[in-house]
Order: structure tokens, then C-alpha cells, then sequence
């Protein structure tokens, strides 16, 4: 059998491997972003050197070993690696890890992003099964599942993602979900699978602002990601809804802060913003180092408009520090309700 293709960003390119191998049979595609080819060597070149408030441990230890054999052992995936996270060494060092279900090929090819792009093999329905079980072992309080984009499937995955949540459900009943989907373009009813199995935070980035999304993440809508949002609530006012941007791809502080209001109007409970970086030369480049002190002023911005929570700084990633970032939210939510109904208040909870 022929080995299978797949645009695989880490690598620099398209690179063959072995049939029958991780994903399954691909077809070659070109790559979506051919400009990114030319203009590499110019923009290495020009990028600003990396601040050193960027610079990280290097991964290591026993409990960052444990964390990532029991990884191995189930045959998992997880965003952490896939997407080359500055953060993975602090994480699985403390028994954090984000599942990435679905698979390690991506269906979309957004420029800032380093999940290896082409046609995905079948979805495995021994994973949810496997997913539970390492939570369960791992004594998670609080899990994150994020997924590739699967625009190849009817529902867009919603399905396997709603059997992953009850899996874990049934195996660790303890443990808190917090799942970060894709955006369900053109895929009606699947954002209604994934609300009726109730995770407790649904999180679905934008990414980026609005007039970049054509060069940033030109397979998705701003508008559409919005409505997602904003649907979840109208579906379920209880879940907590979470989205978040990246900073440094040339953004305006007007824009940032225009998307923030959009976030409200959707009724978001938690932004994050963190610094872009760029996982290779063939990825959109750095066009600025947002510095600690212009990260605390977005957040001030954020709170004064009402989020439940703001986490804001250059290291920040979705799921970075989850499951104390959930407790925080489920306290901010028990003080705001406590605030108006105590005597004399009046409105309502938003």
C-alpha cells in the first residue's frame, strides 16, 4: 500500500509516511498557504527577538515522565504537543494535559497553528473509552478536550465529542469537563449534540480579530464563531461559556477591544488573551511582542466590561491553568448571584 501525505507544518511541509500509520490513508493537497514559502527566509530574518518574560523551562521530571507515558500507553493525543505549547513542561508536571481527540490531521489550515493539515482517517470509537480511562487515572478534577476541525464529518464531530464527555462522565464523575470545539461551519444541529451532554465550560476560540481572518484563519468565520457562542447561552444558560485571542499578529488595540465587546454582547463569561508565537518559519510571522505591562492593561479593559473572569498574560493558552481558572469562575458566579439577591439589589444575573 502507498504511504499517505499530509501537510505537516512541524516538518515544514508535505511529508510522507508509512500506510496504516497514526492517521490512516491521505491525499495529497497543495499547501494553502504558498506565500508563507517565499517570503520565510525574508521574515525569519526580520523577526524581533524573543523577550525573555517568553522564556520557559525545558519539560522534564517524574511527574512530567508519568504524565506523558500514561499519554502513550492510551494512545492519546494532546494539544500540549501537537500544538507545540510553551506551557507543557509546568502542565504534565503537574498532571495537566488537554486530550486532542479525533485525531492529529486537521481539515482546516489556519496560518498560526501547528496541527498537521489534510484528510483525516475514521473517527476511533474505542477513543472515548480510552480518554476516560486515562482521566480516571490520572485523578483529573478538571479535564480540557479540544479536538482538530473534522469538516469531513456530517456533524463536524459534535457526535464523538458528546461521547467522549458522557465516557468521562460515567469514569471519573468527579471530574469537571471543559471541552474547546470547533466552530460547526455549515454543520446544522451539531452545536446542540455537544450542549445536550453538558460539559461545564464550552470554550471556542476566535483566535484572532476580525479583518485578519482571511490571512490568519481564512478556513473560518468571526461571525460564525460568535453565533456560537452566543447560542450555547440561549441553549444553556448554566454552562459557562470561554474565548479567547492571541496577540502579536498585528492586531490593533481598537480591534482587541471591539472584540471584547462582542464577547459581552454574547453573554462570554471568561476571555483569555495570550502572545502569539510562531511555531515555524512557514507560519504567519511575529509582528510585535506584547509586553507584560500592555497585557495587564487589556485585562483591566476585560473586567471593566463584566467578564466573569480575565486571564491575561503572555504565556497565557486556553487551557492553561483550567482547573483552577474553573473554581475561580464557579465562585465569581456564586458572589454575583449572592449580590442580587441580597436585600435591596435589584436586576438580574446576566
Amino acid at each position: 500500500m502507498a504511504g499517505r501525505h499530509v501537510i505537516d507544518h512541524r516538518a515544514g511541509g508535505a511529508t510522507a509516511a508509512p500506510a496504516g500509520q497514526g492517521e490512516g490513508a491521505l491525499k495529497s493537497r497543495p499547501n494553502r498557504h504558498p506565500g508563507f514559502r517565499q517570503r520565510a527566509a525574508a521574515e525569519v530574518a526580520s523577526q524581533p527577538a524573543k523577550p525573555g518574560w517568553l522564556r520557559v523551562k525545558a519539560p522534564g521530571g517524574a511527574v512530567y515522565n508519568e504524565t506523558r507515558d500514561l499519554v502513550r500507553s492510551h494512545n492519546l493525543l494532546t494539544v500540549c504537543e501537537e500544538a507545540a505549547c510553551p506551557n507543557v513542561g509546568e502542565c504534565w508536571s503537574h498532571r495537566h494535559a488537554t486530550m486532542m481527540i479525533m485525531g492529529g490531521v486537521c481539515t482546516r489550515s489556519c496560518a498560526f497553528c501547528n496541527v498537521a493539515t489534510g484528510m483525516p482517517a475514521p473517527l476511533d470509537g474505542g477513543e472515548p473509552a480510552r480518554v476516560a480511562d486515562a482521566v480516571a487515572r490520572m485523578k483529573l478534577a478538571h479535564v480540557v478536550i479540544t479536538s482538530v476541525d473534522r469538516d469531513d464529518l456530517r456533524d463536524g464531530g459534535a457526535g464523538h465529542i458528546a461521547a467522549v464527555i458522557r465516557a468521562i462522565r460515567d469514569a471519573a464523575p468527579q471530574t469537571t469537563i471543559e471541552v474547546l470545539t470547533p466552530d460547526f461551519l455549515r454543520k446544522p444541529g451539531a452545536l446542540e449534540v455537544v450542549v445536550e451532554a453538558r460539559p461545564d465550560v464550552f470554550n471556542h476560540n476566535v483566535e484572532t480579530v476580525p479583518r485578519l481572518y482571511p490571512s490568519i484563519r481564512p478556513g473560518a468565520r468571526y461571525y460564525q464563531s460568535l453565533r456560537l457562542l452566543d447560542r450555547v447561552k440561549q441553549l444553556d444558560s448554566s454552562l459557562f461559556t470561554k474565548s479567547g485571542l492571541m496577540l502579536g499578529l498585528g492586531e490593533g488595540r481598537e480591534e482587541v477591544m471591539q472584540v471584547m465587546d462582542d464577547f459581552r454582547i454574547a453573554d462570554v463569561d471568561f476571555l483569555t488573551l495570550g502572545q502569539y508565537l510562531r511555531p515555524t518559519p512557514r507560519h504567519a510571522p511575529v509582528k510585535h511582542f506584547v509586553t507584560p505591562a500592555e497585557f495587564d492593561t487589556y485585562a483591566a479593559l476585560a473586567r471593566a466590561r463584566g467578564f466573569l473572569l480575565v486571564s491575561a498574560t503572555p504565556l497565557t493558552r486556553s487551557s492553561y491553568h483550567a482547573d483552577r481558572d474553573f473554581a475561580a469562575l464557579r465562585a465569581e458566579r456564586a458572589q454575583k448571584q449572592q449580590a442580587t439577591q441580597a436585600p435591596g439589589a435589584t436586576g438580574g444575573v446576566g
